[in-house]
């Protein structure tokens, strides 16, 4: 059996923030999951439908799994730079290097390094594209709590957190897993959402903004243009509010790893208006960004132009709208949206 210190150690090397150890069974939660789905809050993202089973359950993903390896990265503060007036938010967890990318790469390295140890055993790194409920096994590893965002919190530093796991057939004793609640009767995050996505413990995708804009190719309902505000590719709102990511001593101290650096912080609206694949491409590359696709994210431009028209003139702005809005050559869910906007 390996020394559970020798794992966390390894992880921690390899510059993860936090690492622990839990056991592979099947979630505590799968009749939540089944309800959810069958409500349809899941919204276009029709993948999460597939692989229930092995969703359910790691020793469906990985034959004769014991063990789940946690791992967090640290991603950001709780601090804005100064954007202009046509600026587009971006999230922060997107505004540096693909967390994909850079977790996997460490997690593969935590991999053969246990693998020069027990090659007789299998390791498998994931990074949210695999079929895993990976929040509720970091909880179960003791990394921290899932709170009513749905987001893990760790107490202490926050929930600013990118999640990985390395699911395993060998025999690691699982770390102390988090039983505290750690939102008690604090709904902040619930009161702040301009779309009314949250409820206690669960997020309707079908309101998200961070899915609306990112996961949903088609036509976004009129009546949340509004409220997406300034947000062009994702939304932090929930966590911008929530308590344990107020600065403090702790929080100031995290370290963030350096390849989160900021970037991107924001796009200018008028540009993206009149981006090509090219365009796309280059401003997106080594990014998450690159998630949405040319008309979503110049889709995702018109609303937020639309919401800086709605606050201020900006004749450039409305006129390259119209022009959109005029243009049967345009792409169908821009000029739809520019449409909208205008209220043709």
């Amino acid at each position: 059996m390996l020394e559970t210190s020798v794992v966390v150690d390894l992880c921690i090397a390899q510059g993860f923030a936090i690492a622990g150890v839990a056991k592979a069974t099947r979630s505590e939660h799968d009749s939540s999951l089944v309800s959810w789905l069958e409500d349809g809050k899941q919204g276009e993202m029709q993948w999460m439908k597939r692989n229930v089973d092995i969703r359910l359950d790691p020793r469906n993903l990985v034959d004769g799994a014991t063990s789940v390896i946690c791992v967090a990265d640290r991603y950001a503060q709780l601090e804005e730079k100064p954007t202009d007036i046509r600026s587009g938010r971006v999230a922060r967890y997107a505004r540096g290097c693909d967390y994909h990318k850079v977790m996997k790469k460490r997690l593969h390295k935590v991999c053969d390094a246990l693998k020069a140890q027990l090659p007789e055993e299998t390791f498998r790194g994931c990074v949210d594209t695999a079929p895993l409920l990976e929040r509720e096994f970091a909880q179960r590893a003791g990394i921290g709590a899932i709170g009513k965002h749905t987001l893990l919190i760790e107490q202490g530093i926050g929930s600013w957190l990118l999640l990985g796991a390395i699911v395993t057939t060998a025999k690691i004793n699982p770390t102390v897993p988090v039983q505290a609640n750690p939102c008690a009767t604090c709904t902040r995050c619930i009161d702040a959402c301009p779309t009314e996505a949250i409820t206690p413990w669960e997020i309707d995708a079908r309101k998200c903004i961070s899915y609306l804009t990112i996961e949903h190719r088609s036509g976004i309902d009129p009546k949340l243009y509004p409220k997406i505000g300034d947000w062009i590719f994702g939304c932090d709102i929930c966590q911008e509010v929530c308590p344990h990511n107020s600065p403090n001593k702790l929080t100031a101290n995290a370290k963030i790893h350096d390849a989160y650096a900021s970037k991107l912080d924001s796009l200018n609206v008028f540009d993206v208006l009149s981006w090509d694949d090219e365009d796309r491409v280059d401003n997106f590359r080594g990014s998450a960004m690159k998630r949405a696709k040319l008309g979503m994210i110049r889709r995702n431009a018109v609303i937020v132009a639309g919401n800086i028209l709605s606050k201020r003139d900006d004749e450039e702005l409305l006129t390259k709208l119209n022009a959109i809005a005029a243009d049967d050559s345009e792409n169908q869910l821009v000029r739809d949206a520019a449409r909208v906007v205008l209220g043709k």
